[in-house]
């Protein structure tokens, strides 16, 4: 930018008085350094974009951020995580999550399998303990990982780069993720299945990547199919945001048991506050169990599971509840804390229907077949 003074003949406007770039205005230098291909001027350019992000109020960052976003796929590969988190704290300040979300997920994808790729390498190269992003050099990391035979130097940068940024591109895809349009979107174009799929295969063990898979697992606006074998009843009910069994379970005990519909304790109603939106407040409160959570087919589905572990079934997620083998508790709540829940009764079976359901469901397993 130019000084809104005019510069004295023969020199330059004092910088002090040179204005400050907007949001705007610093972004499309990015833009335009990406384009150019010029990466010292795009460090400088990210730079600045970050400085002035971090003041910059909710309505510029929600301008901002797809534009972000838009510019991923061309930035130099170490520091595009950088830039993914600038586009993940735009969408935490009002940017449109899903016009994010892609190019976040897309990155999350390479630095997942590219991290797993340099533990791979890792370990032919006589193992030990893995580098730390925070104290070793990627440099060395890479001339242990490159071989002409093995890893060529293309492969060695992209695990290196991988295994360097996989933390930052967690908590950019989290933040989108935290949105139940990105959640419905990814999980119907397959995108979901593949991140799951890469984050169980991952082996790294230093990047705990539980919370974002849960995440990602979440179920929205989802039908549930809930037959109650010893009172031969059946109902179906809607999930939302549930991204764990144990918020599950206490919803399940509210509706049903609260609701009259089936015998037992309903929970404390401070429990059940907190599996759909309030947040803890330093107390802890205890969650006691109501069921034995069923599959059709006997097999058990865990409270430390998610919905999304509850098999489908003729169309729809089908869930079967027996007594409690044994009494059950633990810390009230839900996983993901940014994310409300529920779970809503939308009918109750007829009697014909919620038989001839239960007639296809197998007997539970025993405790010890469930364990093995």
């Amino acid at each position: 930018m130019v000084s809104d003074r005019n510069p004295s003949h023969g020199g330059s406007a004092d910088p002090s008085d040179r204005q400050q770039p907007t949001l705007d205005e610093a972004v499309a230098d990015l833009a335009a350094a990406v384009e150019a291909a010029d990466d010292e001027r795009f460090g400088d350019a990210l730079r600045l974009v970050g400085g002035l992000l971090g003041p910059a109020g909710p309505r510029e960052s929600a301008a901002v951020g797809p534009q972000l976003a838009t510019l991923l796929p061309d930035t130099p590969p170490f520091p595009r995580s950088r830039l993914a988190m600038m586009v993940g704290a735009c969408v935490e300040r009002g940017a449109d999550p899903v016009a994010c979300a892609d190019h976040v997920l897309a990155g999350l994808r390479e630095a997942l399998g590219a991290a797993q790729l340099l533990v791979e390498r890792w370990q032919e190269t006589d193992g030990g303990e893995l580098p730390d992003p925070d104290r070793d050099n990627p440099a060395e990391a890479l001339g242990r990982i490159e071989d002409p035979d093995r890893l060529d130097e293309w492969h060695a940068q992209r695990a290196v780069i991988g295994w360097w940024t996989l933390h930052l591109w967690q908590m950019a895809s989290f933040a989108v993720y935290s949105y139940a349009a990105v959640r419905t979107s990814a999980r119907a174009s397959g995108v979901t299945d593949v991140l799951v799929e890469l984050a169980d295969r991952y082996s790294g063990g230093r990047h705990d990547l539980k919370c974002l898979v849960h995440l990602a697992r979440t179920l929205d606006d989802e039908p549930l199919l809930v037959l109650d074998r010893p009172t031969g009843t059946g109902y179906l009910l809607r999930m939302d945001g549930l991204s764990d069994n144990f918020q599950l379970h206490t919803l399940l005990a509210d509706v049903l048991i609260g609701g009259g519909h089936l015998p037992g304790t309903r929970p404390d109603p401070e429990v059940v506050a907190l599996c759909r939106t309030e947040v803890p407040d330093g107390r802890r409160l205890t969650a006691f169990g109501s069921f034995n959570l069923v599959a059709p087919d006997g097999s058990w589905i865990w409270n430390e599971g998610t919905p999304d572990d509850i098999p489908v079934v003729d169309g729809v997620r089908t869930l079967v509840l027996d007594p409690q083998p044994y009494e059950r508790s633990w810390s009230a709540g839900r996983f993901i804390q940014q994310v409300p829940g529920d779970l809503r009764l939308e009918r109750v079976l007829t009697p014909a229907e919620a038989g001839a359901r239960l007639a296809g469901a197998a007997e539970a397993r025993s405790f010890e077949q469930a364990f093995r």
